[in-house]
């Protein structure tokens, strides 16, 4: 009770009330807040994760693991360095590498179940059959795919891009180098060549259109020798084709393969009287030459991708290695071009999608206009020769390169120089 002559006052419940009043506007300006982060949080999240997806079947385990499963690491690898780095133009590239283990009915099962992926691309097939089983579902998605160098994908165009030169324009390219070599020895006239590689349609697919160019620059084809995948020993096809009277010999096959032939080769002697040269997937300086290298000395490659020494000198390539595969690059493998080529062809479509659509409106048909507008672009820095993709190609590069096996090294003997078009000289 107040005294007497004491005012009565209400200063307590006065401060108690705009205590609370106080209270009230800071749960109402904290669920403002909170309102606010929920309502821009996703769209926040959303905008950093802006990505676009590479499907790539590869083969980690089977019949050519040693080629593409390596070439796979790679091309993760690449997509890790620029996605480091911001991305491209802000959208960071998902990688998505699957075993098929070479199979056909694993890489259709793997692309079915990734076949919903936002914003999935392109599908590494990285075998003929593989493209060829997978293609109407490329079309029906209208996303486009990678797939080796079967010439009838130039001939029939469609969404399979080859991810190297067509094994008949190789071939070719090869047969024109045989045919200088031979004159440049003083030889006249046209050498006799003889073939030889796995009896599948790989093996078979530099004759159409390469035995048509061999006819038309004159030079004496002998019949294929063709042998069972798997093969351990080669001396009754190698024995066959020297009878026949080759000057020199073609080898095909994922290597250690195209070793093993040489090396065959090497023990019956014949390398001393027939220069050995083998297509793209030949010895390879960390598989086959770092096992034969004295068997394999004086072996010319012939490669749509930098081997050896190229490779190892190559700036962004080794920068890559040293990162990410956390080994020498002395021991780096000439698959690395591949991957390498694979993830920059992808990088720079998408750079040219983005540029033309825009993020909202990316997708397989965006990719599929993009990729036909590479021709003339340097996309791997020299990993490859020229790009060739365009309306009209769907050959990655029309340049190939020469290589000769010397002191277990691949040392370049030619420039990059314009193959042959053999696809043409065949009917599909």
């Amino acid at each position: 009770m107040p005294r007497k002559g004491q005012v009565k006052t209400f200063q307590q419940p006065t401060c108690r009330k705009e205590e609370a009043i106080m209270k009230r506007k800071g749960w109402v300006l904290l669920f403002g807040v909170m309102m606010l982060a929920l309502a821009s949080g996703p769209a926040s999240v959303y905008a950093a994760e802006k990505t676009a997806a590479f499907l790539d079947l590869t083969d980690m385990t089977g019949a050519i693991a040693g080629l593409a499963g390596q070439a796979s690491r790679i091309t993760k690898a690449t997509f890790d360095y620029f996605n480091e780095r911001g991305g491209i133009d802000g959208v960071k590239i998902k990688y998505i590498g699957v075993d098929t283990r070479y199979d056909v009915a694993r890489a259709l099962s793997a692309y079915k179940r990734y076949r919903r992926t936002p914003r999935l691309l392109l599908a590494n097939t990285i075998g003929t059959g593989l493209g060829k089983a997978i293609y109407p579902l490329i079309l029906r998605d209208k996303i486009i795919n990678y797939t080796p160098g079967d010439g009838e994908f130039q001939a029939r165009l469609g969404r399979t891009f080859i991810y190297s030169t067509p094994y008949q324009d190789g071939f070719s390219a090869a047969l024109d180098w045989m045919k200088e070599d031979w004159q440049k020895k003083g030889n006249s006239g046209a050498p006799v060549v003889g073939f030889t590689s796995w009896d599948n349609p790989y093996g078979r697919e530099p004759f159409r259109g390469g035995k048509e160019y061999a006819a038309k620059i004159g030079v004496k084809l002998l019949d294929p020798e063709l042998f069972p995948v798997g093969s351990l020993k080669h001396d009754v096809w190698l024995n066959r084709l020297a009878a026949k009277g080759a000057n020199y010999i073609y080898v095909c096959g994922v290597d250690p393969t195209p070793t093993n032939v040489i090396r065959d080769a090497y023990a019956l002697g014949l390398t001393k009287k027939i220069q050995f040269v083998t297509d793209y997937w030949g010895p390879d300086r960390a598989v086959g030459v770092k096992a034969h290298a004295e068997a394999l000395e004086g072996s010319v490659v012939v490669s749509c991708f930098s081997r050896g020494t190229d490779t190892l000198n190559h700036p962004i390539m080794t920068k890559i290695w040293k990162k990410y595969m956390k080994t020498p690059v002395n021991e780096m493998r000439g698959s690395a071009s591949i991957g390498f080529s694979w993830a920059m062809h992808f990088i720079e479509g998408l750079r040219i999608a983005l540029k033309d659509v825009g993020y909202e409106k990316l997708n397989g048909e965006a990719m599929y206009q993009a990729f036909m507008k590479l021709k003339g672009h340097n996309v791997t820095q020299g990993a490859t020769g020229i790009c060739d993709y365009s309306p009209s190609s769907r050959r990655m590069s029309r340049y190939v390169k020469f290589y000769r096996i010397q002191g277990a090294e691949l040392v370049p003997i030619t420039d990059w120089r314009l193959a042959p078009d053999a696809v043409s000289l065949h009917k599909f």
